[in-house]
């Protein structure tokens, strides 16, 4: 493998490997917290990544969306296990729940803006490595969050939506879920193929959440000073 194809990996892999793992583990922690130890025994609560990769949603499936080059590359982990009905406040506990991976994301992106105020005190080649993973990390973690935060279930915004509706209108929602990944390659793989064949642009969706991802990003950068 030559030098420069070791960095390319080592710049994205270390970033993702630590924006899904912590993402997870979040999950399963308050999850615990909370009442359930079903993640905590399988040991899904865990900074461990092979505990939480998915060789399918999180490698297999980014690399196809960058190849054809859609508009908004996604994937996903393996879920973590929660039995709600072991929560001491089912819904209160669902919402906080889906909640900690994208609010993990969004302190791990602050931490990664922060220390770009270091990377210039290290040697020029060392500075650079650096200062590419933070900028990653930075850019992934925030998508993430934002990718996850989309109000369909099984994502974490479609269970937090379904937590706060009143109770006659979240069954409705819940019921998506199984078909939840199904309109998610619809909605950024299919449409926008079928955009392009007829000339028009269907990439809405994601178009949409990469300005709430670049502006969550422009905040981020604003608050930690660069």
């Amino acid at each position: 493998m030559s030098a420069d194809a070791l960095y390319l990996i080592t710049v994205w892999a270390i970033p993702v490997i630590v924006a899904v793992t912590f993402h997870e583990a979040a999950h399963g922690f308050v999850a615990h917290l909370l009442g359930d130890d079903t993640a905590y025994r399988l040991g899904r609560v865990s900074f461990n990544p092979l505990k939480h990769i998915d060789p399918v949603g999180t490698i297999l499936l980014p690399s196809v969306l960058l190849l054809l080059r859609v508009p908004f590359i996604f994937g996903y982990a393996k879920p973590v296990p929660v039995n709600f009905r072991k929560l001491r406040s089912p819904r209160v506990g669902m919402i906080l729940i889906a909640a900690a991976g994208p609010a993990t994301n969004i302190v791990l992106a602050i931490i990664a803006a922060l220390l770009f105020h270091i990377a210039n005190f290290f040697p020029s080649t060392s500075s650079q490595w650096l200062f590419a993973n933070l900028k990653n990390a930075l850019f992934l973690n925030v998508t993430l969050a934002v990718f996850n935060l989309f109000p369909i279930p099984p994502l974490d915004g479609g269970r937090i939506l379904v937590g706060i509706l009143p109770k006659f209108a979240a069954p409705a929602v819940a019921r998506f879920e199984p078909y939840g990944m199904m309109i998610l390659i619809a909605l950024f793989i299919l449409l926008p193929m079928i955009g392009r064949q007829l000339g028009f642009d269907l990439s809405m969706v994601s178009y949409a959440i990469a300005v709430a991802a670049r502006a969550m990003i422009g905040a981020i950068l604003f608050i930690t000073g660069n």
